[in-house]
């Protein structure tokens, strides 16, 4: 009896057990269906939105001004113009007055600059130029590679003399009383000073607009936005109208721009470069934010990065020397972050093309990558922003107290608030919700951190989508908050990573993919750019340029 009684129960078990496997496939097979519905609906909204923004928005499109032969050596790259200088074929004067000038032309449809120093930067160059004709030594010009080259600079990076606001009303009139380091290393190597241009509060919005000096406008389309936080330099840089600028990057500040201004932008591994200076740090703190650049051209990036990283530069292996047959690709169609757009048909098709060519050429063709912590890209990001030391509600009013949110908010209904829209969400959502788990968040990140750094290896790239949609219409983004977290997420993992811009679309408006490599692999980033900017050309200029 009791032989038949246990076969009975070890029956009733295995019953039991089938069943909630069969339970559990269930559920993953409904929550699987529910999360393509979930998607399928955001790709219909985002069509939707975008159709309704470009009601108004098509009809505020002006084309920038084309550039004038007389301006044409501002199409040269920062390398090419020091050269030239370094070799008696240009003036420094003449290159900064040419670079004052077309800022004075594109300004008006960008509203990029929010203070300049244009009869200074005429004086400093006057000052190269006789340092040179005087004679130097070559020591000395390569203690200063960038001689005599006129730079720009997010107003958030500080410039001695010059308006220090961070986009924030608590701080109208503020000046910088010395130069943020970025901006003293790039004075040694010899660069001038130009301008300083527009950001969203304290850095902090995937749109360059703030209640100070307004929004920034696309070159490609002035209906549309350039991102941010290191919108004005983008949109400068991609005019034509600085051959040099200064970004920095702790959720995509860099690689957004670029991307939305068809440019080039590498953020360097974290750690490797000095905040000091930048949105008021001291420099002392860890963070998972670089300084970086912007750029048309590729050649400028690894130069630039090396005086801005200083005694640092050494450990990044910029100057490594990578043969392309010898990397090896890794691709990420889309991440399945519910808080994020899905990917648009046209980016889509972009990384499918750049799949497909390397594939013709490559010995292995690229390999397919997902971790699951691609599913939770903001969650992480936002985590990982509160080990930051900076405190956005006290930023904002210039540490002299705190923003209340809920306050603010109902202030901004009744057209009270001093600070937009925007800023009052990043305030709502670090003091209304939740904080994420630590353990889980660390964990995760861990987890996707270490997972990614091994496939990868020392000549692995992961290709990744730049964003859900080429540059958005401005304003656009206040619906679709989160789509920044496809650059955050390797703030987070603190990897290099490089925006690479693929061409125009139908409308003009850039395409272009990410490329991320493992801690330090900088060069291997900028080598598969080259690569790419072999295939598809890189830069296009968004006005006519007269020969």
């Amino acid at each position: 009896m009791s032989i038949g009684k246990d076969k009975s129960i070890k029956t009733e078990n295995n019953k039991e057990c089938c069943n909630n496997k069969t339970s559990k496939i269930l559920k993953g097979v409904t929550m699987g269906l529910l999360k393509q519905l979930f998607f399928c609906f955001r790709f219909y909204m985002d069509m939707c939105i975008d159709f309704l923004f470009s009601l108004y928005w098509d009809g505020q499109r002006r084309t920038i001004p084309s550039l004038e032969k007389k301006h044409n050596l501002l199409k040269e790259s920062a390398v090419t113009l020091a050269a030239k200088i370094r070799n008696k074929e240009l003036k420094s004067r003449d290159l900064v007055a040419a670079c004052i000038e077309r800022i004075k032309i594109v300004n008006p449809y960008l509203n990029a600059i929010t203070d300049e120093r244009f009869e200074d930067a005429l004086k400093d160059a006057e000052e190269v130029d006789r340092m040179i004709e005087k004679g130097l030594s070559d020591e000395e010009f390569e203690k200063k590679p960038f001689l005599g080259v006129p730079f720009t600079a997010k107003e958030s990076h500080g410039v001695l003399g010059m308006l220090h606001t961070l986009g924030v009303t608590a701080r109208s009139g503020a000046r910088a009383t010395e130069d943020a380091e970025c901006v003293r290393l790039l004075r040694n190597a010899g660069a001038i000073p130009v301008a300083v241009t527009n950001v969203p509060e304290i850095n902090k919005w995937q749109e360059t607009r703030n209640m100070l000096f307004g929004q920034t406008n696309n070159p490609y389309h002035t209906g549309r936005t350039v991102g941010g936080s290191s919108g004005g330099e983008a949109a400068l840089c991609a005019a034509l109208a600085s051959p040099i600028s200064l970004c920095s990057d702790i959720g995509g500040s860099t690689r957004m721009p670029a991307f939305f201004c068809g440019l080039y932008g590498l953020n360097p591994t974290p750690g490797h470069t000095s905040l000091k200076g930048s949105v008021l740090r001291t420099g002392q703190n860890p963070t998972m934010a670089s300084i970086g650049f912007v750029s048309k051209h590729l050649e400028d990036l690894a130069p630039l990065t090396q005086v801005v990283a200083a005694e640092k530069a050494d450990l990044l292996n910029l100057d490594n020397k990578i043969d392309i047959k010898d990397v090896k690709y890794f691709y990420t169609e889309c991440a399945k972050d519910l808080r994020v757009s899905p990917v648009c048909s046209e980016l889509r098709k972009a990384m499918r093309r750049v799949i497909k060519r390397l594939s013709d050429e490559c010995p292995s063709s690229p390999t397919p990558y997902y971790h699951n912590g691609f599913n939770y890209m903001y969650s992480l990001w936002r985590h990982a922003m509160t080990k930051e030391n900076e405190r956005f509600a006290s930023l904002l009013l210039d540490n002299a107290g705190e923003v209340h949110g809920l306050t603010e908010l109902g202030k901004k209904l009744v057209g009270k608030s001093e600070f937009t829209a925007a800023a009052i969400i990043k305030v709502l959502d670090d003091q209304v919700l939740p904080p994420v788990n630590k353990e889980w968040g660390d964990k995760l990140a861990e987890e996707l951190k270490k997972d990614l750094v091994n496939i990868l290896g020392t000549n692995g790239v992961l290709i990744f989508p730049s964003a859900p949609q080429p540059a958005p219409y401005h304003y656009s983004l206040y619906l679709r908050p989160f789509n920044f977290s496809y650059w955050g997420i390797f703030n987070v993992l603190h990897l290099p990573s490089i925006q690479i811009p693929l061409g125009l679309n139908a409308e003009g408006i850039p395409l272009g993919i990410q490329v991320v490599a493992g801690p330090r692999q900088e060069a291997l980033c900028l080598t598969v750019a080259k690569h790419l900017q072999t295939m598809f050309g890189g830069y296009v200029p968004p006005c006519t340029i007269h020969d």
